[in-house]
């Protein structure tokens, strides 16, 4: 028998020790419950003992959409080795440094950093196990499509993975590195087409989720797409988009769409939008793509216009309207609505200038306007005028939607009425049942929100939740307990209101709502 040498005895007993290590390593990993292997590499979370939930924050869905990939569609990401440690929320989108601003105090704001291009990562809490097919809530922040991000305190998707479902926060580009477009980006794109980046980066974070969720415990083919205000208009344009087919079963819409014109947010064809592109790149000096992506973000911003979706003949082939007046959106079940006294008015006109106003604009209907919206004081006018922004910003467009497809008949649409008036110190009281009010009774998470809660509050909270959690499981709000709510019609105009408790009765201002959409229509 030939005697190994000295290397080869020492090569065989490395090798040795490397199997050991590398079977004592996969066991680890598969003892820990707070290890996942997703298409990329492993990840671990953080387990919250008292609760059982494990997040994982901060997860990589894409490439980082910087240098030659800015205002490209994302592209997959890149491997590791090891275990990427996800305990903490990843950059959010590029933005303003967030500043508290009427209403909307830090718990409603994204941290101060970090703020990067670098920012498409998504985070799931989960208590589930792998295989167990729990439904998915897949949440999309609101922020004008100018502002917002997953870190957001009162987004915190524990208290909802505790009532049995797996929550997945998603960022998204905002602004003008979510939806610039320019006719050399529509040029490069293979789709001919540019600017919705924004969407682009949501419907990559639904293909990844349709990949990988089962390895949290998830459901692929039991996804609800979530949102509120821009998110909310995110979720209506993914309703509407080809682009998604398949890739979630039904929809949650707070406060947002975009069926009706809107004050605030203007939905662009693609040639008006590139023409925006064009006068960005020259006030920035960029006469090249290649020089428009190596100019700073922070110089970017100093230009920062009103970004929005665009119809762009690929993510969006027509306006949402039009998609959905000839059946062509996706056919899911849908709860949507908005809340009493969500408004945005710059100043308020007195009593005789707000008549003077609906004259104007109303003409031979000013009459029938004013009874809707009267003005016979000064206080008045002024309820009048934030109600009159509550419908042309919100209500009237979700009435719309509302109407449409209870008529289609395709898939039921819930519709709820907000008018619980948050408890508030003094300074804040005036702001009532605001935008974005609704939110942290949605995700029952009221404890993210320093106010003077009184119990009803918490009862209000578990009861919304509660409906919320139905209807991400099947479909159907309705549950055990609860009281009944009935799919909208426009025989009957059933509603779902939330202020002290859960009443079902006619929807409020249906008639004010049916002349703005009859007059926007026009």
């Amino acid at each position: 028998m030939k005697k190994m040498s000295s290397k080869a005895v020492y090569t065989a007993f490395v090798s040795i020790l490397v199997i050991c290590y590398s079977f004592k390593l996969s066991k680890v990993i598969s003892n820990n419950s707070d290890t996942v292997r997703v298409e990329t590499g492993l990840i671990s979370g953080i387990k919250n003992d008292s609760s059982d939930v494990i997040a994982y924050k901060g997860i990589p869905f894409a490439a980082p959409p910087v240098g030659n990939l800015r205002w490209k569609a994302p592209q997959p990401a890149k491997p590791w080795q090891g275990v990427k440690e996800c305990d903490a929320f990843g950059p959010s989108p590029m933005q303003a440094k967030p500043v508290p601003f009427m209403v909307y105090t830090p718990e409603f704001l994204i941290p101060e950093i970090p703020i990067s291009e670098d920012c498409l990562y998504l985070n799931v809490w989960t208590k589930a196990k792998r295989g167990a097919k729990r439904p998915v809530f897949v949440w999309i922040y609101g922020g004008g499509f100018t502002s917002g991000g997953t870190a957001v305190p009162i987004y915190d998707g524990e208290a909802m993975a505790q009532k049995g479902i797996l929550f997945v926060s998603v960022n998204y580009r905002v602004g003008v590195f979510g939806f610039l477009a320019h006719p050399d980006l529509t040029k490069e794109s293979p789709n001919n087409a540019s600017g919705n980046y924004g969407l682009l980066d949501q419907i990559a974070a639904l293909n990844w989720i349709k990949r990988n969720i089962n390895a949290f415990g998830g459901d692929p083919d039991n996804v609800t797409i979530a949102g509120q205000s821009a998110g909310s208009m995110s979720v209506n344009c993914l309703v509407a988009s080809p682009l998604v087919k398949g890739l979630f079963n039904r929809a949650i819409a707070e406060s947002g769409s975009l069926f009706l014109a809107n004050l605030t947010l203007k939905t662009n064809n693609l040639n008006t939008a590139e023409q925006q592109g064009v006068k960005l790149a020259a006030a920035v000096n960029a006469s090249t793509l290649n020089e428009l992506r190596k100019v700073s973000a922070e110089d970017l911003m100093k230009f920062q216009g009103r970004y929005s979706p665009i119809v762009d003949g690929y993510v969006l082939p027509e306006p949402v309207a039009q998609t959905f007046a000839e059946g062509k959106q996706n056919n899911v079940p849908v709860l949507t609505g908005w809340n009493a006294d969500e408004s945005f008015v710059a100043s308020f006109k007195n009593k005789d200038e707000f008549k003077q106003q609906a004259k104007d604009q109303y003409g031979d209907d000013a009459d029938e306007f004013l009874k809707y919206y009267p003005s016979n004081t000064d206080e008045e006018a002024m309820r009048s005028q934030i109600k009159l922004s509550r419908d042309m910003i919100f209500a009237a467009s979700g009435f719309k939607w509302a109407s449409l497809q209870s008529e289609q008949g395709k898939a039921p649409i819930y519709v709820y009425y907000f008018a619980r008036k948050l408890p508030a110190t003094p300074d804040y009281v005036k702001y009532g049942a605001f935008h974005t009010g609704e939110v942290a009774y949605v995700m029952d998470n009221l404890k993210f929100l320093h106010r003077p809660w009184q119990v009803v509050d918490y009862q209000l909270a578990n009861v919304m939740s509660t409906y919320w959690i139905n209807f991400i499981t099947n479909g159907n709000p309705n549950g055990k307990g609860l009281p009944v709510w009935s799919a909208f019609n426009t025989q009957n105009y059933p509603a779902m209101v939330f202020n002290n408790g859960a009443i079902k009765q006619q929807l409020p201002d249906k008639d004010e709502l049916q002349f703005m959409v009859n007059k926007a229509s026009k």
